[in-house]
């Protein structure tokens, strides 16, 4: 994995990693929520073929990257298009995981054709849906998005208090600390030492400058996020599974309904973890058929 920081046009850094043969076509990775560069390390067997080039950030205000204050989820085009730019990169796949599913959707209705196709993989649909958008999850994120809805010193407070938790996260307690927010399928998934101790490492490094970062996507998932589903240019997949406690179903489902020639991809007994560490052969497939569609 190569490490770099890049200049925004807007005179911010943001630390980018890379992997994978760079003659491989570009997979942009937008990480969850909290998470960091080191989170697409479970994408990293599919980088092993010389097909695919992934590339991701630590978004604004997670790791050593600079806060942007205010953001809402479209400003993440801006700098996927830095970072491409700062690579030499064109046309890209942009592929969102939980809190990235909303900013991998905004490359794909902001961004075509140089976003050629996107994957919300267990994303969050929009906060003003017409079902309710906590119903399912685990009580720690039922908690902490009615106190992100409210704002305050004590939703402030709270995330200073998660962050300052997860910043110590090892492979002996990231299960413990995510809580109830890990069903059964998602601990078999993280059962491996390695898996954990890789899962671990990137919950702990989105904290390296404090809790920025967290605290500002709670903020973008709460209010309008500067693009509609339905302006979708690209080709889009939703992925989403029954057994997940973090984001639950439902929001795939919306998703799946409500973008323009959207492919649903259920998983009946897969949760928020299990979703990609399960199906990492699938998804590198659809990847390729999207690339087999679209010329470079």
């Amino acid at each position: 994995m190569d490490e770099l920081l890049i200049k925004t046009r807007d005179e911010r850094f943001l630390e980018v990693a890379t992997l994978g043969d760079p003659h491989g076509a570009t997979v942009l990775f937008h990480h969850g929520t909290p998470g960091s560069k080191y989170s697409f390390s479970m994408l990293a067997p599919l980088a092993e073929t010389g097909e695919f080039f992934l590339v991701t950030t630590s978004r604004a205000g997670y790791g050593s990257s600079d806060r942007k204050r205010g953001r809402d989820v479209a400003d993440v085009v801006d700098d996927t298009n830095a970072v491409l730019d700062a690579l030499g990169r064109e046309r890209y796949l942009s592929v969102g995981w939980s809190g990235g599913g909303p900013h991998a959707l905004a490359c794909a209705a902001l961004d075509a054709p140089r976003c050629r196709a996107a994957w919300s993989l267990a994303g969050v649909a929009p906060i003003d849906v017409d079902f309710d958008w906590t119903e399912g999850m685990g009580p720690e994120n039922v908690a902490e998005f009615e106190r992100a809805r409210i704002g305050g010193e004590a939703h402030e407070t709270a995330i200073a208090e998660i962050a300052d938790a997860l910043a110590e996260a090892n492979e002996d307690n990231v299960i413990e600390l995510f809580g109830g927010l890990l069903s059964n399928v998602d601990k078999d998934a993280l059962a491996d030492e390695c898996a954990r101790r890789e899962f671990a490492r990137a919950i702990r490094h989105a904290f390296t400058r404090g809790d920025h970062g967290y605290f500002d996507d709670d903020h973008a998932f709460m209010n309008p996020w500067g693009f509609s589903v339905n302006d979708a240019a690209a080709p889009v997949e939703i992925w989403f599974g029954d057994d997940d406690l973090m984001v639950p179903a439902s929001h795939g489902r919306w998703l799946a309904a409500n973008l323009p020639g959207a492919r649903e991809r259920y998983f009946a007994t897969e949760g928020h973890v299990s979703l990609i560490a399960n199906h990492l052969d699938e998804l590198a497939d659809s990847w390729r058929a999207h690339l087999s569609m679209v010329a470079p």
